[in-house]
């Protein structure tokens, strides 16, 4: 599961079942959680249950996959019933089996029919020629409001990034500064270490960030999540070009139009027409397609549907640095960990000294962040060396980071008191092939998760087998 997957899975799992059951209501959504959310073999799962007249019961599920890919079975299964795509049913005289829920089972049917009246997928505009909008406008304009949105962050303005006209409005300001991506001290715009990491994720889990954030602050505003959510998943299955009709959205999602806008998923002609165009970042919401690391050259790339990302930064052990690139953005990023001392058209060079990385330090961003900043946009005569990124200045950066802590907390949960090794050690493995486990300790049978969920699942399962075979 992708990052942004991932992100938008945990707020999921957060909800209350009455908000599945309205969500699930949209075929939209339902095709939508298929596609993005569920592993392969949870998809499996799903579509040879879908036409099942009758429950099915586990030991028959059983007999579908390996013997050697239990692990793989009990997280797919643990995953569908966390976002109440399938429950177990329990009837007198009867084996316990499995059913896919409705209305999930009904509207996923529908999707992949067709019919019904139930204009989950939008509804196309009809629009005058001359009103129409190409898709390189659209993407011109995604580019521009959301590279001020990532340059505000990185205080950016400065250098040029916002004089192709993107405004940013007080409710983006005000969002981000919610979800604690940038701290605002009087007129200044400092980026933190969550915003920074933001800064270096792929385009869509920043995009699914801000929208998670969007929904976190939606009912504060008065809006309706479970027509926020729909709309969302609705936006990934429209086609980019298209210019869809306003008529059928429902007043919350007329209002997510104005505020999409802001930061370039929506693209309207006037805020007053009858008609909407999602730009790419919206298309690509529940795809993989466009998931790239990099900042501008990977959203330049995300917007051509290619990988081709080149690197563009040179590293010397003297710790300076030349970047050939004429991005603001990339250049602003750089200067929040390096003193720039020249520019020219295509190309600035500076140095990495002490003072400037503990002032990116300071700021929230970590040593580990920079050197993954660097690592990601090496040049590519750099990755020609084995070790392309000099040994000395990776330790020195992690030696400066040091120099003003020396413990680092994890905020997590312990598992102990377990009866037998045996006991013990199926759990922690768990834990670590699902990517939780943090710490153990065999000898005391111990062990620290950064999440819990997983793991109580797979205990209980394993408990309820205990008593079966019991």
């Amino acid at each position: 599961m992708s990052s942004s997957s991932m992100r938008s899975f945990e707020y999921l799992e957060s909800l209350p079942g009455t908000v599945f059951n309205r969500l699930y209501k949209q075929p939209s959504t339902a095709l939508a959680i298929f596609r993005r959310m569920l592993p392969q073999l949870a998809k499996s799962f799903v579509m040879a249950m879908l036409y099942m007249s009758r429950p099915l019961p586990v030991a028959d599920l059983d007999t579908w996959v390996r013997p050697g890919s239990r692990r793989e079975q009990d997280t797919a299964i643990d995953l569908l019933e966390r976002l109440q795509i399938l429950k177990r049913t329990a009837e007198p005289n009867k084996p316990r089996s499995y059913v896919l829920t409705d209305p999930f089972a009904a509207s996923l049917r529908q999707a992949l029919t067709g019919g019904g009246n139930h204009k989950s997928f939008g509804v196309r505009s009809r629009t005058r020629v001359e009103d129409e909008v190409t898709i390189p406008q659209l993407d011109d304009f995604a580019r521009r409001q959301w590279e001020g949105v990532l340059g505000y962050m990185v205080g950016s303005t400065g250098v040029g990034l916002n004089d192709e006209g993107a405004k940013l409005s007080l409710s983006v300001k005000h969002l981000l500064k919610y979800g604690r991506l940038v701290e605002v001290k009087g007129r200044s715009v400092d980026i933190t270490q969550d915003g920074f990491a933001f800064v270096l994720q792929e385009v869509n889990a920043q995009v699914w960030t801000i929208l998670i954030l969007y929904l976190e602050n939606a009912e504060e505003l008065g809006m309706d999540r479970v027509d926020v959510l729909s709309f969302l998943f609705m936006l990934g299955s429209l086609e980019l070009g298209q210019g869809y009709s306003k008529a059928n959205l429902t007043d919350t999602q007329l209002q997510m139009l104005l505020d999409l806008g802001d930061f370039g998923i929506i693209y309207q002609n006037t805020p007053d027409s009858d008609s909407y165009y999602p730009t790419r970042l919206a298309t690509t919401l529940t795809s993989d397609a466009g998931a790239l690391r990099s900042a501008t050259a990977g959203f330049d790339t995300a917007l051509r549907s290619s990988n081709d990302d080149k690197g563009f930064v040179v590293v010397e052990t003297n710790y300076r640095i030349y970047a050939y690139t004429s991005s603001p953005l990339q250049i602003a990023i750089l200067s929040l960990f390096t003193r720039l001392s020249t520019r020219y058209p295509n190309m600035v060079s500076g140095k990495m000294t002490r003072e400037s990385v503990r002032r990116a330090i300071n700021m929230g961003i970590t040593g580990d962040q920079i050197i993954d900043f660097l690592y990601t946009h090496a040049h590519p005569q750099m990755r020609k060396n084995a070790n392309f990124l000099p040994p000395t200045v990776v330790d020195q950066i992690r030696l400066w980071q040091i120099e003003g802590e020396r413990m680092k907390s994890t905020v997590g949960f312990l598992f102990k008191d377990f009866l037998s090794a045996a006991e013990y050690e199926g759990p922690c493995q768990y834990a670590g092939d699902i990517g939780v486990l943090k710490w153990k300790n065999d000898a005391k049978r111990m062990f620290f998760v950064t999440r819990h969920e997983h793991v109580a699942a797979y205990l209980k399962s394993q408990k309820e087998k205990r008593r079966e075979g019991g």
